[in-house]
């Protein structure tokens, strides 16, 4: 739980309030050393206050503030379910956004055409304090990052990152980390097998789909060199792309034994596997737990999942963009994504 908590900047008179069980007047009283407060009152208050790391010249800022702070999430356009899962949970903050006067508006754009998501990120210049944005790693969109920040707004990548842009934080896991953590799956679970192992990308040009597939080959070239990785896929995280271009593979390859999804697209994936009769003999290793993710795992069907927890990363952009915004230090150990490894054993 300490890994996922509101942020001291986060708090209000309010919460102080609430936490010491007095009214709003009396934590007025008690920060500006008034008279007229019982010393056990008192005692609760301040205790509250240091529990918190409260800062009250914050609260008194927002407070003054004349208008609310207006933040964009920029996200993938079309059904991928991770994706979906953030703007649920987004959602679900929809009190704790209004409590602290801040808008929260989903803008969906297609992130793997570096031309429609420059002039996205381009058409939101001076309206919103910060933005969030999936990132594709291209010139145009490094320079449309640059752009905003020089405007003087607040922008965090989330879920893929660029790096080389001026963006003032990236949310999200260690992608290498994750690539070499699916190919000590991927290898170990073949066993002693050799043969061939295929790799399904959205695209290249994202930055986490293009780490976990560095991350990935290099543990295969190093461990596990009786298996060959075939050239890489890309489907746009899309099913029926996804399923034409492995099922093109399968026909040319039937000595396929592993195959790592790196990004969305599953539902064509699972097709692909049964249509070719592979679905229980190609070890299956891929990204995120979701419904359809779930149940493959159940099926059979999918051996892994790596895990990230799209409720953290949520709650995660909107916290680093306030403290961003307030001038507030960014709790980096509170945001940081872990990497979970999920099988049919343990499913959450």
């Amino acid at each position: 739980m300490a890994e996922d908590t509101l942020t001291a900047a986060a708090l209000t008179l309010k919460d102080i309030a609430r936490q010491a069980g007095v009214s709003l007047a009396t934590v007025d009283r008690v920060l500006h050393n008034r008279p007229g407060v019982r010393p056990d009152t008192m005692r609760r208050v301040q205790e509250a206050i240091a529990r918190n790391a409260f800062q009250p010249h914050v609260a008194a800022a927002e407070l003054a503030r004349g208008r609310a702070r207006r933040f964009a999430f920029v996200m993938p356009s079309g059904p991928n379910p991770f994706m979906q899962q953030i703007e649920a949970y987004l959602g679900e903050m929809a009190g704790w956004l209004a409590a602290r006067r801040l808008g929260v508006e989903m803008i969906a754009t297609d992130v793997f055409d570096p031309s429609v998501l420059a002039a996205s990120l381009e058409a939101l210049a001076g309206d919103y304090d910060g933005v969030a944005v999936v990132a594709l790693d291209h010139p145009g969109v490094r320079a449309a990052i640059n752009d905003l920040v020089d405007a003087g707004t607040k922008v965090v990548t989330l879920v893929s990152d660029v790096p080389s842009s001026r963006r003032h934080h990236y949310v999200g896991i260690d992608n290498i980390a994750a690539g070499r953590t699916a190919g000590a799956l991927v290898g170990r679970l073949a066993g002693q097998s050799s043969g061939k192992v295929a790799i399904l990308a959205g695209s290249q040009g994202l930055r986490d789909h293009a780490e976990r597939i560095f991350g990935f080959t290099q543990v295969m070239a190093s461990e596990f060199p009786e298996l060959s990785v075939l050239p890489v896929l890309e489907g746009r995280d899309e099913d029926d792309r996804s399923e034409q271009v492995l099922a093109r593979m399968f026909g040319k390859h039937a000595d396929i034994v592993g195959l790592y999804n790196v990004g969305a697209g599953t539902q064509g994936v699972a097709k692909a596997l049964g249509d070719a009769g592979r679905d229980k003999q190609v070890v299956f290793v891929g990204h995120d737990v979701t419904a359809l993710t779930r149940r493959l795992l159940l099926q059979g069907v999918m051996d892994a999942a790596i895990s990230q927890n799209p409720g953290h990363e949520a709650r995660a952009a909107v916290r680093v963009l306030l403290a961003l915004a307030r001038g507030e230090p960014i709790l980096r150990e509170q945001e940081k994504i872990r990497i979970d490894i999920v099988m049919r054993d343990n499913l959450p």
